[in-house]
């Protein structure tokens, strides 16, 4: 919500040596103000004086003067600007209501010079008007980025497309393999029960019997060592597994995690700021005005007497000439003393209730919304935290995973220095073999023969098994990055049918509205004027790039008539009336303020130059625009604002003595 609609709503605009005005202050309230006088009476400067308020550079200083000055208090906000002629022309400084004018100097500032308006009269390219405050280059960069995005994801989902083509066979191979690495170690067990066995029953003879003896013996029980360190290989192999598909689910759900939204969570923390802390100064106000109220109430029930009686008699209660001719009961204002009727004093009361209860839905307004961004703050910050825990869960598991695999190499180095070692006794145990150990020996040569293959073949599996891994951890962020794809091609649809839907808006906007003024103006035969987008684009994702899609499309402005016959025609705007023109091109810059959001950065609109349209059609223009608008300034000929109703604000000769 606009600062402006706050507290009660009021706008004080002071002005100092601004155009044709020395000094004034006007106090405007939400709804429509009228300026009422004579050409050359400030109603044209004060205007500018405002839109340089409002952060326009438009304006001019008095001609007596060097310097003029600006400010508009709105809500808890006073915004200041100064104006300085200087040998180049007319400086401005400090800070308007709007930090960039584009939007409210197109579409806001409706005086005689404005762009819409006058693009209509002399036939221009509408479009231009309606897009000029879309930064198009930004567009693009988005466009670019969502693209790049985009396609980095189209080349994982092909990578993950091989590698689900790739599976089948590596899952073949794993299992052949596992099949050989069973048959093998059952034919090593069958080797080595028959070692066990021979090695008890063998019976050396020879003169060096001791020597083999002590050979055998060691060789038994390196074999044995190895065999244990194959049984840790095994188990740690087994670990790794487990890891990488821990790891694959891990990276899985990361990758369906939607980037970390560091500017949304910073946006939020300050808009749930200054929402809360509107809440509170709302709240404060709203007890404050309860207060208020309550005490009013009180005395028209007659509560307070003794402060009536104190108030009495003060200079300052005679009221007004009316309630002084009134004889009848009334009640004494605790705030100035006068002494009104009970009705005048109630209609206030009600005012302020009315207000407070306006108050009231301000604050629960606030009080909903509060919840919405608090609950998307909750949200996205859970969504963040997952995130950092899973980066740091995965970091660990990558930790683990290194630990182990140089576990692994070390267990390895262990298995192929034993190797060595049984090598090495089998060729000491052959130098002194004799016919007793020679089956002995054959055995062990076996064993280890079988012992070299199994190594292999494990070897062999592992790098099938983490390829596996890696290709099963890769698969399962497939579908998470569908879903992502999938957003960031809706994502790419938004920003290259912005241009489009906001074309479409306007041009539906304009005609809406159009229509709507004609029915009630009621210009003789003109039957409609309408806007018409030209050439524009088609499937502007499938079939159409970035930059023709910005460029967009082109404005076409059609009149049709009716003849007295009651034929209908196509006619052109340049032969519209200078009041249908004039309409025509108020009109096109209301479709701009409604489609831009406007009112969004500045409540105002102000209406000058109104002359070419005859009184009751500017009253029932106005009347129109004012349910579009917050507040509407309108500067009129007095014969012109005798046509509005009375309930409308009206100020005269800004700048001398004032009567509102």
């Amino acid at each position: 919500m606009h600062p402006a609609m706050t507290a009660d709503g009021e706008a004080t605009v002071t002005v100092e040596n601004i155009g044709g005005i020395e000094s004034a202050t006007v106090c405007l309230s939400p709804g429509v103000t009228v300026l009422a006088g004579r050409n050359a009476t400030n109603r044209t400067s004060f205007l500018t004086a405002m839109m340089a308020a409002l952060g326009s550079d438009w304006t001019t200083v008095k001609g007596d003067a060097k310097r003029g000055r600006v400010s508009l208090s709105l809500g808890e906000e006073t915004y200041t600007r100064r104006i300085t002629r200087t040998e180049d022309g007319v400086v401005s400084s400090g800070d308007g209501l709007l930090a960039d004018p584009t939007l409210a100097n197109l579409f806001a500032f409706l005086l005689a010079d404005n762009e819409a308006r006058r693009a209509v009269v002399r036939g221009d390219e509408l479009r231009d008007i309606i897009m000029r405050p879309v930064d198009t280059s930004e567009l693009r960069r988005e466009i670019q980025d969502a693209e790049q995005r985009k396609a980095e994801i189209d080349e994982e989902l092909d990578a993950i497309a091989s590698l689900k083509q790739r599976l089948p066979e590596l899952e073949r191979r794993r299992t052949e393999t596992q099949s050989e690495i069973t048959a093998t170690r059952e034919e090593l067990a069958e080797v080595e029960d028959r070692l066990d066995g021979r090695d008890l029953t063998v019976e050396l003879t020879q003169p060096n019997s001791d020597d083999l003896e002590t050979r055998l013996d060691e060789l038994r029980a390196t074999r044995e060592e190895l065999r244990r360190v194959r049984a840790d290989i095994s188990d740690e192999q087994e670990s790794l597994s487990a890891l990488r598909e821990e790891r694959g689910r891990l990276a899985a759900e990361l990758a369906g995690l939607p980037d970390a939204p560091a500017d949304r969570l910073a946006e939020l923390e300050s808009d749930l700021s200054a929402r809360r802390e509107r809440k509170r100064e709302l709240s404060t106000y709203a007890s404050r005005l309860q207060t208020i109220i309550g005490l009013n109430e009180e005395f028209a029930d007659g509560a307070h007497d003794r402060v009536a009686t104190a108030l009495g008699g003060t200079p300052d209660s005679v009221g007004d000439i009316t309630d002084k001719l009134y004889r009848g009961s009334k009640t004494t204002c605790w705030t100035c003393g006068s002494t009104v009727r009970p009705e005048r004093f109630e209609s206030t009361l009600e005012t302020l209730r009315e207000h407070r209860q306006e108050t009231f839905a301000e604050i629960d307004e606030l009080t909903a919304k509060i919840e919405t961004l608090a609950e998307e703050q909750t949200r996205l910050t859970e969504m963040v935290d997952r995130r950092e825990e899973l980066t740091d869960t995965i970091d660990d598991v990558d930790a683990e995973i290194e630990r182990r695999q140089e576990a692994l190499s070390d267990l390895r180095e262990q298995r192929d220095n034993l190797s060595d070692s049984v090598r090495a006794l089998e060729g000491e145990v052959a130098a002194l073999r004799s016919v007793e150990v020679d089956e002995l020996l054959d055995l062990h040569s076996e064993a280890n023969e079988l012992e070299f293959t199994l190594e292999s073949l494990e070897s062999t599996l592992e790098d099938i098994e983490a390829e596996i891994a890696e290709a099963e951890a890769e698969i399962r962020r497939d579908e998470a990055l569908v879903s992502r794809r999938e957003s960031v091609v809706q994502e790419l649809i938004d920003l290259r049918t912005r241009i489009d839907t906001l074309e479409t808006e306007a041009t539906t906007a304009f005609n809406d509205r159009m229509a709507d003024l004609l029915d009630i103006l009621d210009y003789e035969n003109v039957e409609r004027i309408w806007l018409e987008r030209l050439d524009g684009p088609g499937d502007s994702v499938a079939t159409v790039d970035a930059d023709s899609v910005i460029e967009g499309s082109e404005f076409a402005l059609h009149v049709v008539r009716s003849s007295v016959g009651g034929t209908v025609y196509e006619d052109t705007v340049a032969h519209l009336s200078e009041s249908e023109r004039a309409v025509t091109g108020l009109v096109f810059a209301l479709a701009g303020y409604l489609v831009h959001d406007v009112a969004e950065q500045v409540p105002f609109m102000l209406l000058d130059s109104l002359e070419a349209i005859d009184a009751d059609r500017i009253a029932a223009l106005v009347e129109y625009f004012s349910d579009e608008v917050p507040y509407l300034v309108v500067a009129l000929l007095p014969e012109d604002a005798a046509a509005l109703p009375d309930s409308y604000d009206r100020v005269r000769n800004i700048g001398q003595s004032q009567s509102q």
